[in-house]
């Protein structure tokens, strides 16, 4: 063990008094923070009682691309049980609206990475095999599960060039993190080029497990009955919103010419927002309605605004809309899931803060599905565009839906790798 390591670990527990000070802080704006607690600290109350398979995902968007492989281990090894790890309430309730009925599925939160913290963990639990998403490698818990033979993967892998920039500054660490990982799975050649460059010895690349995401019927059924309620409206959604955000749609939206009878649709990327963000626009004297208000009746039709603010119905928002606006991409944050809109048949607007998500979102522009905008005024601008020329908006739809449909297998191909090596554990 690194003398790095050891300094890390530490560091770690220094700064876990203020880390417990963060909880207490957001917990005033979202309670459930505070649920679990004793979780975070390698306190747990259930035991896995059958071989177990490990997968993390911090928080909703990996949650929600973790789900087809979930899936697919459950549905591959029915005589294993799967532990699902978090970091955020929202990931949590994402998984357990995802899995509430899976008995064989069991939830927790991960420890703060200690080597102490997670070494406890790894004896409790006893995984098989623990699998990372996309980006969430920790030193101490890769040393623990390598000080008791339980290999790890790091699958649905991203790397940006500013997260290689981030990563190559602690190199010693991170770099020797890395070449421990006993298999990598990449979503392009690009990011596993760079993750080569943080030393990955080894990677494969298999696309990424979003595209493999089917839109649940409910979703659908749901998304069509909020879309009675609206009506003939023409629906610009602004999906997965980050702070700052909103109010730069609000002054594109107040100075941009629309449909008369365009309506708004918003969902914020945190819950905690939600009251915010519906109050943020009434203050500009917009007659604004929030979902969770409608309770099955139909949307005024003097509303301009409709806030989601409601957990677990984004596939529903993106049936009910015409087109949607991409959060995350106004703001340097790197984007959010585009290939959900894609997978609805939806028209897609980026921002140019997509490197998340980069070379999906080139494809989608490249096919057709997608299109580039750069501030909040051409978003209104584009969108007032494309619902006059209702045969581009068409096209457009149709080219979405191939693109979804074009880029799966992800799952298979990870699935085989991850095979292999649970194999060589039993």
């Amino acid at each position: 063990m690194t003398g790095s390591l050891r300094l890390y670990s530490l560091l770690w527990w220094c700064l876990l008094p203020f880390v417990v000070l963060r909880l207490l802080w957001r917990s005033r704006r979202e309670p459930a923070y505070l649920q679990h607690l004793a979780e975070r600290f390698t306190f747990y109350s259930v035991r896995p009682s059958a071989p177990l398979i490990w997968v993390h995902a911090v928080s909703v968007g990996e949650t929600r691309a973790a789900e087809p492989l979930l899936r697919a281990l459950l549905s591959e090894y029915p005589d294993h049980q799967v532990l699902l790890t978090h970091m955020t309430p929202t990931g949590r309730a994402a998984a357990k609206a995802l899995f509430g009925n899976e008995p064989r599925l069991i939830q927790a939160y991960l420890p703060y990475d200690t080597l102490t913290m997670m070494a406890r963990f790894v004896h409790h639990f006893q995984p098989r095999l623990c699998v990372l998403m996309e980006t969430e490698v920790w030193p101490a818990l890769i040393q623990a599960c390598k000080a008791a033979d339980v290999p790890v993967a790091l699958v649905n892998a991203r790397l940006s060039e500013r997260s290689l920039r981030r990563g190559q500054r602690f190199a010693g660490l991170l770099g020797r993190a890395a070449v421990q990982l006993s298999l990598v799975a990449a979503q392009s050649d690009a990011d596993a080029q760079r993750l080569r460059m943080m030393g990955v010895r080894d990677v494969q690349v298999t696309g990424n497990l979003k595209f493999d995401v089917t839109v649940p019927a409910t979703m659908v059924a749901a998304g069509k009955s909020l879309r009675q309620q609206i009506g003939d409206r023409p629906v610009l959604l602004c999906a997965s919103t980050r702070e700052g955000e909103e109010a730069l749609l609000l002054s594109g939206y107040m100075k941009a010419t629309l449909p008369s009878d365009l309506l708004l649709l918003i969902v914020p990327r945190h819950p905690q927002r939600f009251v915010e963000v519906a109050q943020l626009f009434a203050d500009q004297g917009l007659r604004v309605v929030r979902k969770s208000q409608l309770r099955g009746q139909a949307v005024p039709a003097d509303a301009q605004l409709l806030v989601g603010d409601t957990m677990g119905e984004m596939f529903a928002y993106y049936t009910a809309c015409d087109l949607a606006f991409i959060g995350g991409s106004l703001l340097p944050t790197g984007g959010q899931n585009l290939i959900e809109a894609c997978a609805c048949g939806k028209p897609v607007l980026l921002g140019p803060h997509t490197y998340n998500f980069a070379e999906a979102s080139e494809n989608a522009i490249a096919q057709g599905a997608a299109i580039r905008v750069y501030d909040a005024a051409q978003i209104f601008k584009t969108a007032f565009d494309l619902i006059l020329d209702r045969e581009r908006l068409l096209q457009m739809s149709q080219a979405a839906q191939r693109f979804a449909e074009s880029e799966g297998g992800a799952t298979q191909k990870t699935l085989k790798l991850l095979s292999a090596s649970l194999s060589g554990t039993t």
